[in-house]
């Protein structure tokens, strides 16, 4: 039961730490309110937990600090916000096993301090307004629409082909071609959308289209072997729709699991029917018979 203490207070003080970080270094004031509210609520649990075990709290790492600073920036603030209440809210479930077991008073508080961990600290994070994820929906586009067609371009030029630089090349043009169609469809469906710049989302979702693109292509162009380089491609594609899939739950506040695997199977099962598909097209044509005439 201390160590479980220990642990409630130095969570609950490392929370307070990390919310008023992010409040120093935020701009915008309504944002940057929001957060010293949430570093309030947080030093004020921490009390709580120091008052009833005595223990002194862990400070957190100063590389911690600085990731989840880093992260603020590149990826947004309501994204680390929602991170840290993830967290919070796997921490719930112990404090309601330990409530049964409290004098009165101290009952009530902790009774306090769970609405606010479950109700009011959402409700502060669901104020903070952000630029970042009126586009998050391009940048979505534009990163799983090129996941699912480019690693199944390389899947069909597996069956189809054994010169990697031909699979390379191909994802690299339909690529290019597609990232540049998919800016125009975001130019024009933004532009019935009154608060999205649509220059702005045709960016977004072109360049996160030809920069998945390139990362897929890569290892075409690094190796000529076929097969690992088709392994290496669809491992980054794999990464890549993982990395945003778990973004974009964090986000939308949902179970990550389910939008994981089901993304991940669409991805594999793409690959799966193209391979079959160019093989059957290699056999028809007798493609990889002509390998050897590239490699002399």
């Amino acid at each position: 039961m201390s160590r479980q203490l220990k642990k409630y207070v130095t969570d609950e003080y490392n929370d307070y730490v990390i919310y008023n970080a992010l409040a120093k270094v935020e701009r915008d004031a309504s944002r940057r309110e929001i957060l010293y509210a949430l570093s309030q609520k947080e030093y004020e649990h921490y009390l709580f937990w120091y008052q009833l075990s005595n223990h002194k709290p862990d400070s957190p790492s100063r590389a911690k600090i600085w990731l989840l600073l880093a992260a603020r920036r590149l990826l947004g603030l309501i994204f680390v916000a929602r991170l840290l209440e993830r967290h919070e809210r796997s921490v719930v479930k112990w404090y309601r096993a330990l409530y049964e077991t409290l004098p009165t008073k101290e009952k009530e508080t902790l009774f306090h301090i769970i609405r606010e961990e479950e109700e009011h600290e959402k409700a502060l994070i669901g104020q903070i307004q952000e630029r970042i994820v009126q586009y998050l929906g391009y940048v979505a586009l534009g990163l799983s629409d090129s996941i699912i067609e480019i690693s199944g371009v390389h899947a069909g030029f597996l069956g189809a082909t054994s010169v990697t630089m031909f699979a390379g090349v191909a994802g690299m043009v339909v690529g290019f071609a597609a990232s540049i169609s998919m800016g125009v469809a975001s130019y024009i469906q933004a532009k019935q959308m009154s608060a999205i710049i649509p220059l702005k989302a045709a960016t977004v979702t072109g360049l996160s289209y030809i920069v998945s693109v390139i990362l897929q292509a890569l290892p075409f162009f690094l190796t000529t072997d076929i097969v690992l380089a088709f392994t290496s491609s669809i491992t980054i594609s794999l990464l890549l729709i993982t990395g945003f899939t778990y973004y974009g739950v964090v986000l939308r506040d949902i179970d990550s699991r389910k939008e994981i695997v089901t993304n991940v199977l669409l991805t594999l099962g793409t690959a799966a029917a193209t391979y079959v598909f160019g093989e059957m097209i290699s056999s028809w044509l007798g493609l990889k018979s002509l390998h050897g005439l590239f490699k002399s």
